[in-house]
């Protein structure tokens, strides 16, 4: 069966293909700029180059009528009809305590989605006009939302509840969510099934490490604890993001500065983290190449950010009462030797050797702790789509 994984952003929609069989990847792409100037869509069939097709996109119904109209495209498309399309996964990024894990789209199930927006205002709205535009479109193909959020239901409430007054909890839901939670699930499984053990013995600690960055303990197959919390803003210092601090922060800035809690809110989101701390940016290519010209904000930054993923580990490792595996993944956490190296320096106490040759590689799953490692330490290239896929397969 083909299935088509789709995660819409506000004015972006990703999209692959995926055949549930093999599991290749038949097709994949990205709508940019919806709604805006220069709209425009990428598109690569499998061993073709890619295709960049500038055209208006006025809402996210044109943009999945553009992704459907490439599938089928008689020159480079990869199915011969749209009734070559079994079904739809849609990504959703929060469903709150509403959703523990996958399941099959309803109206019941679109509405209580739309319940969980003042928890995700940014991003569960894209989700549902993307779940919306494909229904329009492909009226009978079953379709399935994949919540980030799902994975972490598990937590217990001594890990999810907030040091605040309960009726905040039980009137409005403030809790610890988390985020990240395919990636996670995706992750620490591939991990136990590498290392050949137990997925339901297992304490795994995965560090997923992008421009967006948390952590999660997954101790017997079950997410226990995890970084971010009733937003992305919550946990490790990212790419554009602050990650934890003293609430107060807020309003002494707003005081010193004379700005709107709203415009506080924007700087801790898009102008902190990596790039507020460097004034570099928020790329950690950048960062590396500046810290070898002698720059100290730089070296600075990247101490901060080790530092940071460093102590949450070590948060981790005393919540499950020990780990036996340490997973990197992400675009950072999968591509950046040097972080991996620096953050597990922190942990001879626990027996971690890195081999410095396996932690150069790329490309690969891999281990990249020395064999007499008392944990493991590895490497992982995670896969949130194909797991998307799969969780729409076992739900139709």
């Amino acid at each position: 069966m083909n299935i088509l994984v789709i995660n819409c952003g506000s004015s972006s929609l990703k999209f692959q293909l995926i055949e549930s069989g093999s599991e290749e990847v038949l097709a994949k792409g990205l709508c940019e700029r919806i709604g805006l100037e220069g709209a425009r869509l990428v598109y690569q069939p499998k061993g073709g180059e890619k295709e960049i097709t500038n055209a208006e996109m006025d809402d996210h119904k044109t943009a999945i009528e553009l992704v459907l109209s490439s599938l089928v495209n008689p020159e480079t498309g990869v199915i011969r009809d749209l009734g070559d399309v079994g079904a739809v996964g849609h990504r959703i990024v929060h469903g709150g305590e509403k959703f523990a894990g996958s399941v099959k789209i309803t109206e019941e199930v679109i509405q209580a989605i739309e319940e969980c927006n003042d928890l995700a205002p940014l991003h569960n709205p894209a989700n549902l006009i993307g779940i919306r535009a494909c229904r329009e479109i492909m009226k009978d193909v079953p379709m399935v939302a994949v919540f980030d959020t799902a994975f972490h239901q598990t937590m217990p409430a001594k890990a999810y509840l907030y040091g605040l007054p309960y009726e905040y909890y039980t009137a409005y839901k403030v809790r610890r969510y988390g985020f990240h939670g395919t990636s996670h699930h995706y992750v620490s499984h591939k991990a136990a099934e590498l290392l050949g053990r137990s997925y339901e013995e297992t304490k795994t600690i995965v560090c997923h490490l992008g421009n967006g960055a948390s952590i999660c303990a997954v101790q017997n197959g079950v997410s226990v604890d995890t970084s971010m919390g009733l937003t992305p803003l919550e946990g490790l210092i990212m790419g554009t993001r602050s990650g934890s601090m003293d609430p107060a922060i807020i309003e002494f800035i707003c005081k010193k500065e004379n700005l709107s809690v709203d415009e506080v809110m924007n700087i801790l989101n898009k102008k902190s983290g990596v790039q507020g701390i460097s004034g570099i940016g928020s790329d950690f290519r950048d960062i590396i190449e500046e810290m070898n010209k002698g720059n100290d904000m730089a070296k600075l930054t990247m101490e901060v950010y080790c530092y940071n993923v460093a102590k949450y580990i070590g948060a981790y490792t005393a919540a499950m009462n020990g780990v036996d595996v340490i997973a990197f993944t992400a675009g950072v956490g999968e591509n950046n030797p040097l972080i991996r190296k620096k953050v597990c320096e922190y942990f001879g106490y626990l027996g971690i050797e890195i081999d410095d040759l396996q932690n150069e590689k790329r490309g690969e799953d891999l281990v990249i702790s020395a064999p007499q490692s008392k944990v493991k330490v590895m490497v992982i290239a995670t896969d949130e789509e194909l797991k998307i896929a799969r969780e729409t397969l076992a739900n139709i």
